[in-house]
């Protein structure tokens, strides 16, 4: 008899084969996925109470492996359909993510609250003298997201809990598809020459490919950030910018696609689940498992931020007024936000002749890999090769390449590279993800990592490449350094391994780290090559970029500090109960937050989904606290000189086998000062920003 093969996605192993899953198997895939881990669930329940009630010892294989292989069996499956979900959007596949997201989250909740499995943990804990180290932190972990998952509620109150859990993943997954939805459903033809005035070719050239992809004639506008950005920096036409920018600030606050209702009860769910674990907001329940220990310790730094970089965002903004004065332009009594992008690239060519749009040239997406690639060999001992063919894909514009020890050619990893804006099936922004996990002993095997790196950079124009913006380049340098922490771990269990139990106000220290070598001289020189004549950025455009690194910088602190404190109060003083609404709140704490009020049709957060659909509610501040150890960290190879290449190899071998290898097997603060040899320090990330603290 002929056994049939298991459909793709439920393989459970190696690299998803994305070309043969589609939403039918979804549908039905998962619910047979639920019922066979279901089912695994009581078994081991069940053995685990017979062992208790008979007082029997219980061993970290009996418990926590079989726990982890049900994780990752349910993390694989429905892994590969979110991922899915957020890079080849279709209606068909949003369906049938919703149509079983309720269920994966039934079985996350039951999992989480098993009190047999519990009781295993604790007794497992009482042994501890037979623990290493990455196991008592691994199982204290556990013990604690148990607890915060509802391990301890009973009847209706965990009823309660369950049903505002699995609501709350409902409204997220929708307001990210709103957020989308808006995105895509919003756009405008350019038809006339002088509507182009200050356009650089290249955005020109994307407009007009995006026209034609259209069916029609002209330059088709959108909100996607390669188009987006570049229009606001650059147009002449202030009454157009105007109009894109509020298009811009106003996504998913109207009609059907209005994400205020949805805020308010993802506020109100997440603070009923707060009151049940017995905590007064969700801010505390965040807390419970990061580096930060409370919202005042929080606040104090987002504080320190705001001090030093209020003053000098108001003197670049009375800045871009002259600047603006300079050139006659009757915005200058009266600065609006659609004015701020396009006098601040007035004045940086001002300052330090310097025309962003002018550098795309050199950075090619080609030549910046080339020399991301080499930089990780010299700092990390890693050799990176290109693997197309050997892995399946999701989309022609994805790559996929082979992580190796440079010294032996041992495999090391491998990482996926989807890196181009798809306005339409890919949601905006850049992340990293996990395609597998490390581990020394699954099913009996090792398991190698490789992580997704997805961005959303300009694609290339018809005959030529992605030509990258240099926020373009850092954003794809930040997201390799989560790879890396990803992909060089050498911690064997699972639970621990890479990003694994790194407590998500640390998460950020590898990817803002590597951000800083974009302007390293060897590294930036060996990457800027033209990508027609292969010639050298000119030392000079070197300079000038160095010079520009903290323009604007007062108020993009600013600006961070602004998102960090209003998600941190929604999280922490708002109820439904509050005089205020959460968009009043928000303009509450802009009165000390920003240089400019936010006009009336700006509804920021509707569209804010990193805690709205993602994971950082109560945590976006970790970018700031994280930048701290970042900043710090990269201060280790400037004391040593940039330049001694002996010493900077040296110093990049200790942060690999620290902060890249160590994972969560150790708290970060442990890590950090095993790289560093102290305890952390602002003074770096003061310095670096180019702010003085007041």
């Amino acid at each position: 008899m002929t056994l049939s093969k298991p459909l793709p996605l439920l393989v459970g192993q190696g690299l998803p084969a994305f070309d043969t899953i589609t939403p039918e198997q979804v549908e039905q895939a998962i619910p047979e996925l639920l019922k066979e881990l279901n089912q695994s669930l009581s078994a081991l329940e069940s053995d685990l109470e017979k062992r208790l009630s008979q007082s029997e010892s219980i061993s970290w294989d009996e418990v926590m492996d079989p726990l982890h292989q049900l994780g990752e069996r349910l993390r694989w499956s429905w892994g590969v359909v979110s991922h899915l979900n957020g890079v080849c959007n279709t209606p068909a596949l949003r369906q049938a993510h919703k149509q079983q997201q309720g269920a994966v989250v039934k079985f996350g909740n039951r999992a989480g609250q098993s009190r047999a499995v519990y009781r295993a943990l604790e007794a497992l804990k009482a042994t501890s003298s037979q623990l290493d180290a990455t196991q008592e932190r691994i199982l204290t972990s556990a013990l604690r997201d148990m607890q915060l998952r509802g391990v301890g509620l009973e009847g209706e109150e965990q009823q309660t809990f369950n049903a505002a859990g699995e609501r709350l993943a409902e409204l997220a997954t929708t307001f990210g598809n709103h957020v989308l939805d808006a995105t895509n459903g919003w756009s405008y033809t350019l038809e006339r020459e002088d509507e182009l005035a200050g356009l650089p070719v290249s955005l020109r050239q994307l407009l007009a490919q995006a026209a034609s992809d259209a069916g029609e004639s002209g330059w088709r506008l959108g909100l996607d950030m390669p188009r987006v950005a570049p229009f606001l920096k650059f147009s002449e036409r202030r009454d157009l910018r105007e109009m894109v920018y509020r298009a811009q600030v106003g996504r998913a606050s109207r009609g059907e696609l209005d994400n205020n209702p949805l805020i308010a009860q993802i506020l109100e769910l997440k603070l009923k689940k707060a009151h049940l674990l017995g905590y007064g907001n969700w801010a505390e329940v965040s807390l419970a498992s990061k580096m930060a220990k409370s919202v005042h310790e929080v606040e104090d730094l987002l504080e320190e931020l705001r001090a030093a970089a209020f003053p000098v965002a108001e003197q670049e903004l009375a800045a871009l007024a002259a600047c603006a004065s300079r050139h006659g332009a009757s915005e200058a009594t009266e600065l609006m936000p659609w004015d701020v992008s396009y006098w601040a690239e007035v004045l940086r060519q001002e300052n330090f002749e310097l025309n962003s749009e002018a550098l795309r040239p050199w950075f090619s997406l080609e030549q910046v890999m080339k020399g991301l690639f080499v930089l990780c060999q010299r700092l990390f001992d890693i050799q990176i090769v290109a693997a197309d063919g050997e892995a399946p894909i999701w989309h022609s514009d994805v790559r996929y390449f082979r992580v190796l020890e440079a010294s032996n050619g041992a495999p090391l990893a491998g990482f996926y590279l989807d890196p181009y804006s798809r306005p339409g099936s890919k949601r905006g922004g850049a992340w990293m993800d996990e395609c597998l996990i490390r581990s020394g002993s699954t099913n009996g095997g090792h398991v190698s990592p490789v992580a997704y790196l997805i961005c959303n950079q300009s694609p290339p124009v018809g005959d030529t490449p992605s030509l990258m913006t240099f926020d373009e380049v850092e954003t794809l340098f930040h997201e390799f350094g989560h790879g890396l922490q990803h992909m060089l771990t050498t911690v064997e269990r699972p639970q621990a391994a890479g990003i694994n139990n790194v407590e998500w106000d640390a998460v950020e220290l590898p990817s803002q780290f590597m951000e800083n070598w974009c302007y390293e001289r060897a590294t930036l020189m060996g990457m800027a090559r033209h990508w027609q004549s292969g010639e050298p950025l000119p030392e000079a455009e070197y300079q000038k970029l160095l010079a520009a690194r903290t323009f604007m910088n007062g108020g993009a602190t600013l600006r961070q500090v602004h998102f960090a404190l209003t998600d941190l109060r929604l999280h922490s003083q708002w109820t439904p109960h509050s005089s205020e609404s959460p968009d009043q709140l928000r303009r509450h704490i802009a009165a000390t937050t920003t240089v400019m009020e936010p006009i009336a049709e700006d509804a920021f957060l509707c569209a804010f989904s990193h805690i709205f659909a993602g994971g950082y509610a109560a945590g976006y501040y970790s970018y700031k606290w994280a930048e701290v150890l970042s900043a710090d960290a990269f201060s280790a190879f400037e004391e040593v000189g940039l330049e001694q290449e002996e010493e900077i190899v040296a110093t990049g071998r200790r942060f690999r086998d620290t902060v890249l290898s160590l994972g969560g097997s150790r708290s970060p603060s442990e890590v950090f000062e095993a790289f560093r040899g102290r305890k952390p320090s602002s003074e770096a990330l003061i310095r670096h920003s180019g702010l003085v603290a007041v």
